[in-house]
């Protein structure tokens, strides 16, 4: 029996995103997942139209390997000198490292010029150039294609010493850390030891919630996350339905997030100056308190303590 397939067909990028700055880019943020996991990089969002001189950059994310800045310019035609030289400007504004330009198609002397860019520039500075598509099969909805037509040199090599290098000196430090929270704070040794981790997680099992504190190169932090394996969506609706409870206890905006991460709220640590880490440990004891209570009064989750798995 011969089976019955489907064509692939390729469609308009306007039918899937009208838009490129109300349509594309806020798809991007949502969706950084599609870039993770096409250039192998963790991506969480920082922000988007993040105002530079008198220009906007399309999207800020950071590269979670290595707490570096990752620029993402996106377009629905091809490209174009107007974007590289913001996308040069951007760089400069933002201490960026890594560019990822995405285009409907590259003219090769824009292609010629990331090239030129990843073979002079700093090792840890990366350029991409992105080709986007939307595609089809029969009568489904369009789906998104990436393919990389320009990347640095040996990019999987380079991952490769990154991850290493990084997981060595950043686990000390989250080691490090989380050792000064239990000095200051004995309670939170219920979630858990000190160890290389980011995150502590705090299982709001009957929830199906769980609140996250983590700590980075630059800051440490809290939020809210579904329970593993939960959809994104899912999650981030049911957290919706409550919006103005959730936002007037925390104080901070509920929005979605590629990360699943939601109402984060963050403070500066210097890692260079562990001495400094007891006014972030009180901060990020009391603000994780805080939340527990919070989304427990809102969703009404028994009370008592809560043990991480």
């Amino acid at each position: 029996m011969i089976p019955e397939l489907g064509r692939l067909v390729e469609v308009d990028l306007r039918e899937a995103w009208p838009h490129e700055a109300h349509s594309l880019t806020p798809w991007l943020a949502a969706n950084l997942d599609h870039l993770s996991q096409l250039l192998d990089l963790r991506l969480e969002l920082e922000g988007t139209e993040v105002a530079v001189e008198r220009f906007a950059a399309d999207l800020l994310a950071r590269n979670i390997s290595d707490g570096t800045l990752v620029l993402i310019e996106n377009q629905l035609e091809a490209s174009d000198h107007w974007h590289l030289g913001q996308i040069l400007t951007y760089l400069a504004g933002l201490d960026a490292k890594t560019v990822i330009w995405i285009a409907r198609e590259f003219r090769e002397p824009h292609l010629s010029a990331l090239r030129w860019l990843n073979e002079h520039t700093d090792e840890s500075c990366a350029f991409f150039a992105v080709r986007l598509r939307a595609v089809r099969i029969g009568d489904s909805l369009p789906a998104p294609q990436f393919e990389i037509l320009c990347r640095p040199n040996g990019w999987e090599r380079r991952l490769h010493t990154i991850a290493q290098t990084a997981q060595s000196e950043y686990g000390q430090l989250c080691s490090r850390f989380w050792s000064r929270l239990l000095l200051r704070h004995p309670s939170e040794a219920v979630y858990g030891p000190a160890n290389g981790g980011n995150t502590r997680r705090r299982t709001l099992r009957d929830l199906g919630l769980y609140l996250g504190a983590y700590v980075g190169r630059q800051d440490c932090g809290v939020f809210v996350r579904g329970a593993f394996g939960a959809e994104n969506e899912t999650v981030f609706e049911r957290l919706a339905s409550q919006r103005e409870v959730l936002e007037a206890g925390t104080g901070v905006a509920l929005e979605p997030h590629a990360e699943g991460r939601y109402l984060i709220q963050r403070h500066p640590i210097d890692p260079d100056d562990d001495s400094s880490w007891d006014v972030a440990c009180d901060w990020l004891h009391r603000t994780v308190n805080e939340y527990e209570a919070i989304v427990k009064r809102t969703f009404g989750a028994r009370q008592g303590p809560t043990h991480e798995d």
